[in-house]
């Protein structure tokens, strides 16, 4: 059973795992299943719109596309002016003559198939942030992906966006006691990740949200009446809100409101045209979402596949597909909001656990690394490059050393963008990047 179910009296924990079993079967590959609230009946019979929890900017929306594997940022971000660069991989480098220039003096260029990218930068929408990393960098997929989640290089403790939502998005019920919003954070994918799951908040995660809804009355013809009688008890009031069947109302309610907002915020169809991707499909998800008006802060998205230690390919291959697909995918994502007139709103992030090392290996590919460029996105950033290219001579045994710590950049979108406390949510102290352009 989740640890986010055992709140209150022990003796409900049979019942509640009853109750997932027989009826309440959220059909979601994440199996994340919405926290319960008192305020879960009044959410049922609210009109759709943006919450209004003090202190929080309800307007701002952020959105994490996380690219899994270790992205190799260095034909991401090409330093075409670097003949070191052209020695240290002599069949995958991108020529210069290729390269999609941000910045010709400083001899910096996108991967051509990033033409997405370029777009959103030539407009003014997009931030490059160079040299991002942390000290004594770990190049384990799961240990390194765990320290970028909880913002923490030992790697323990909540993830930085459940600190976040359980510092700034909860409310207090009517015994004083701390509620999170059940619908703070959405995640798209196969699971939920780490990086969302609070010490209270847990969020929702599906991967198809056809698929996230009750199934209880499919599963046993006698479960669909004894779900409405629930809820209809809810209504009426007169439960003790300490009660195993306070807890069963509400857990299903919650159940209930989230997954019919979802389904039907998802599906109408998108303003704009996305490609046939799968990043491209969550972002359209992401976008429906946000046009419905969820009471939704932030939204995670994931694209796997970056870890390319063979047939890695230079202007063609496997990782150019892969740029491919972000460079498209946030560009259609972007048009979108637009059309709506939401993408004042939304500012996107972009990460991977680490960059890959600066010499091509023997197979075509290349081997974990350290340092790679973060992304980010919208109206509201501050354009163009952050920061300087981590030299290609000056090496930490093989790989980029950092210049900007990834916990400067989250404190400057926790305190710029989400105007929250980042030493309370990041547990530490750490100088905010100018990732916002000034009001």
């Amino acid at each position: 059973m989740p640890s986010f179910f055992n709140h209150g009296p022990t003796p409900m924990a049979f019942t509640r795992r009853s109750l997932l079993r027989n009826g309440l079967v959220m059909a979601s590959a994440a199996a994340s299943v919405p926290y319960f609230l008192e305020r879960s009946a009044m959410a049922m019979a609210a009109p759709d719109g943006l919450s209004s929890t003090p202190g929080v900017p309800d307007e701002r929306i952020l959105v994490v596309v996380q690219m899994g594997g270790g992205n190799d940022g260095l034909n991401t971000v090409i330093p075409f002016g670097d003949g070191a660069y052209y020695k240290s991989r002599p069949q995958i480098a991108i020529p210069a003559a290729r390269a999609l220039v941000l910045d010709r003096q400083a001899g910096i260029g996108l991967h051509p198939s990033l033409t997405g990218f370029k777009g959103l930068y030539d407009a003014g929408l997009m931030s490059v942030v160079q040299g991002v990393g942390y000290p004594n960098p770990n190049r384990s997929h799961f240990k390194s992906m765990d320290i970028w989640h909880t913002a923490d290089t030992t790697a323990t403790g909540n993830g930085w966006l459940g600190r976040y939502f359980d510092a700034e998005c909860c409310g207090v019920d009517l015994h004083g006691k701390a509620t999170p919003e059940p619908m703070a954070g959405i995640a798209v994918g196969r699971e939920a990740p780490l990086a969302m799951q609070g010490q209270l908040s847990k969020p929702i995660g599906f991967e198809s949200a056809d698929l996230f809804q009750w199934l209880g009355g499919g599963v046993e013809r006698k479960l669909g009446p004894a779900y409405d009688e629930i809820n209809r008890r809810g209504e009426t009031g007169g439960v003790d809100p300490a009660s195993t069947q306070s807890f069963l109302m509400r857990t299903a309610m919650d159940a209930q409101v989230s997954s019919d907002q979802i389904r039907k915020a998802v599906s109408a169809k998108p303003l704009s045209p996305y490609p046939g991707s799968d990043l491209a499909r969550q972002l359209s998800m992401v976008s429906s979402m946000i046009r419905a008006g969820l009471k939704t802060r932030v939204y995670y998205v994931t694209l796997g596949g970056f870890d390319t230690h063979a047939g890695q390919g230079g202007e063609n291959g496997r990782h150019a597909q892969l740029m491919q697909q972000v460079g498209s995918s946030i560009k259609a994502f972007y048009d979108d909001l637009k059309k709506q007139g939401n993408d004042t709103r939304v500012l996107t992030v972009s990460f991977s656990e680490f960059g890959r090392r600066v010499v091509q290996n023997a197979s075509g590919g290349t081997d974990h690394g350290a340092a790679a460029p973060m992304f980010l996105f919208g109206p509201m950033v501050r354009p163009g490059v952050i920061g300087n290219h981590p030299s290609l001579t000056d090496l930490d045994a093989g790989d980029l050393k950092y210049g900007i710590d990834f916990r400067s950049v989250y404190a400057g979108v926790l305190e710029q963008w989400l105007k929250a406390d980042s030493k309370k949510v990041l547990e530490g102290s750490y100088r905010a990047a100018l990732v916002i352009k000034k009001a």
